[in-house]
């Protein structure tokens, strides 16, 4: 493609709100920031943490549309890949079916699968069972459709701890420029240098996800009670850039 369009328009969950990727002042930052200033003279990003699928197209799926958008990119479903009693058959409709309402608005569609968080995660074969086949079925919409994807689950170099946030389930800011370069290579832009710089080692000491007692107490924990009580981390959040700003603000 290698052309800039005029508006860039992102909806999704944490991974597209940039959870993970905190600049100096705590605002987050992530790969579509990374990218907007490389692709659009302005820039919306509807995503929220937290949002299932259906919660992503319900709250988000009109008002992106109604920007009216040049690009538009869509990642979602990881929040849901993520439940034991995961409904793959009803994911996969509703993903088609919101895929098809982005293409046929005539804007260039950028879809994702998700970096594969599994190795360093509790019940980490569960997730990827899930993972492999929901991003068997992106792939394969993608194609259909005639959407571009963006493939991070077939990355090794993401499955690496380094490029995770403490969580072990969000992209750090490494992992963030990693998936911004992604995106580049699949829109045929050039790829800044700094986003694909090397990552210095895990340290030795480093121990693995089953003997970190703080990790269950502060990650863990809380996303089993949210789950218990019907909460979501999203819950009360606005969108994180609602209306359209140009991008190189951002900062």
């Amino acid at each position: 493609m290698g052309l800039q369009r005029t508006r860039f328009v992102a909806i999704g969950d944490s991974f597209t709100e940039g959870l993970g990727d905190a600049r100096a002042d705590g605002s987050l930052r992530g790969w579509a920031d990374l990218v907007a200033p490389e692709v659009a003279g302005e820039y919306a990003n509807l995503a929220i943490r937290g949002k299932l699928l259906g919660a992503i197209i319900d709250e988000q799926l009109e008002p992106a549309l109604e920007l009216e958008p040049d690009l538009v990119t869509f990642a979602g479903g990881g929040n849901d890949v993520l439940r034991p009693r995961a409904d793959l058959v009803t994911l996969r409709r509703l993903y088609d079916l919101t895929v098809a309402r982005l293409v046929d608005s005539g804007a260039s569609v950028v879809l994702f699968t998700g970096a594969d968080p599994s190795a360093n995660l509790p019940l980490g074969a569960v997730v990827r069972s899930h993972g492999d086949r929901y991003c068997d079925m992106i792939r394969e919409v993608a194609a259909r459709r005639g959407a571009l994807l963006v493939d991070l689950w077939a990355v090794d170099e993401l499955r690496d701890l380094r490029f995770w946030a403490a969580d072990h389930l969000h992209l750090n800011a490494a992992g963030h420029a990693r998936v911004a370069g992604r995106e580049l290579d699949v829109l045929d832009l050039p790829v800044p240098a700094g986003w694909t710089a090397p990552v210095p080692p895990v340290p030795p000491s480093a121990k693995p996800v089953r003997d970190q007692v703080h990790y269950y107490r502060e990650f863990v924990g809380p996303w089993v009670q949210r789950r218990l009580t019907g909460r979501s981390s999203g819950d009360h959040r606005s969108p994180k850039i609602p209306a359209p700003v140009t991008p190189s603000l951002l900062g």
